[in-house]
């Protein structure tokens, strides 16, 4: 019997129901490693769990340790939950945890499926007869979250102060993205990239990000593209879903775009997401596109289906693609049979639908 290869995986539940949607995943993918025994490639997780968040903020007044970085280094993925809490102001939480590790770790690839599951009713009239499926990829590194700008002037006494926020293009960063997009493509069934701009009103950052586009596009003459402004693209999630596979934004646009995505699919709890250093030189990270959702926190509401879909990427990019596809059954399964938390239409508790998971492996 081959010995498992075991895969060091730091878990961070940071914050309100991501604790509790961690260990659901975690659960889950347990039960799927000790099933590989016996077969021919065996898997193990070796699980260590970090307690940052805004309760460690508020014991030690930083969001992670100082060394925090060089210690998930080691590690060969990361599992996050959710960052933020009421008593703690969002810029703070956000830039002390996610983004200090994102940018950090230079995952400049965020992948955020759009996937519509049976048994999950949408809004969208046009779901219940046409295959909707596509993929946002979100430039992860710069754009509007590149944190540069500052606020000055408040010695000019109370609403005399500014605030300046600047967003970054950088030729590199948008072609590296834009690659990445483009190579996506071409692993789907319809090869099409649509780059979301604001290039009539930005004109600088996002005629770059056109420019760039256009070239990178010349590369790959086999895949359809178009570009499309942000806004009406917003409208397109809504009355022509069904034309778009991949679909490549600036931080903010993705950001933004991905949440009226999984809205459309049926909830936030159900989106799954990947920040990737692509490279492989740092950890990538996997969580859930939910956020915290401090009023259901603790209460056994929460959706875990959002992180057990991202323990499905990280499985794909830790070179386990059939066990990924086995987890995606797995939560077809589990939804097509009616086990479905509140926000979904359901009565289940994320115990429920843990479990349900777990028994549908085998299905």
């Amino acid at each position: 019997m081959p010995a498992p290869q075991t895969f060091r995986v730091a878990a961070i539940p940071a914050d309100g129901v991501g604790k509790e949607v961690v260990a659901a995943g975690r659960a889950v993918l347990d039960a799927l490693a000790a099933d590989s025994a016996g077969s021919p490639r065996p898997f193990a997780f070796s699980w260590e769990e970090f307690p940052w968040g805004c309760e460690y903020y508020e014991r030690t007044g930083r969001m992670m340790d100082d060394d925090g970085l060089d210690r998930l280094g080691e590690f060969d993925a990361i599992y996050f939950g959710a960052v933020g809490w009421p008593t703690v102001p969002d810029h703070v939480s956000l830039w002390g945890l996610r983004l200090k590790i994102c940018q950090g770790f230079d995952q400049w690839a965020n992948v955020r499926p759009v996937h519509f599951l049976p048994g999950v009713t949408s809004p969208l009239r046009k779901a219940d007869d046409t295959d909707l499926d596509w993929v946002v990829v979100r430039e992860n590194s710069e754009g509007e979250y590149a944190g540069l700008g500052g606020r000055n002037l408040a010695g000019r006494g109370p609403g005399g102060e500014v605030a300046v926020q600047t967003a970054l293009f950088t030729e590199v960063g948008c072609e590296r993205i834009m690659r990445f997009a483009f190579d996506l493509a071409r692993t789907r069934t319809r090869r099409k990239v649509s780059s979301v701009t604001k290039s009539n009103a930005q004109q600088y950052g996002m005629v770059l990000w056109d420019d760039v586009f256009r070239r990178v596009a010349a590369d790959y003459p086999d895949v359809e593209t178009e570009s499309v402004l942000v806004d009406a693209m917003s409208a397109k999630f809504v009355l022509r879903p069904e034309e778009l596979s991949v679909v490549v934004a600036s931080n903010l646009h993705a950001d933004i775009l991905s949440d009226l995505g999984s809205a459309l699919a049926g909830s936030l709890g159900l989106a799954a997401s990947a920040n990737l250093n692509p490279e492989r030189r740092h950890p990538s990270m996997f969580e859930p596109v939910h956020g915290s959702a401090p009023d259901i926190a603790g209460r056994g509401l929460a959706n875990p289906v959002g992180a057990v879909g991202s323990a499905a990427l990280m499985l794909d990019h830790l070179g386990l693609p059939d066990q990924a596809a086995r987890l995606r059954r797995a939560i077809e399964t589990t939804t097509a049979a009616g086990v479905r938390t509140r926000d979904v239409g359901g009565t289940a508790s994320t115990e429920d639908v843990t479990k349900a998971l777990v028994e549908a492996l085998n299905a």
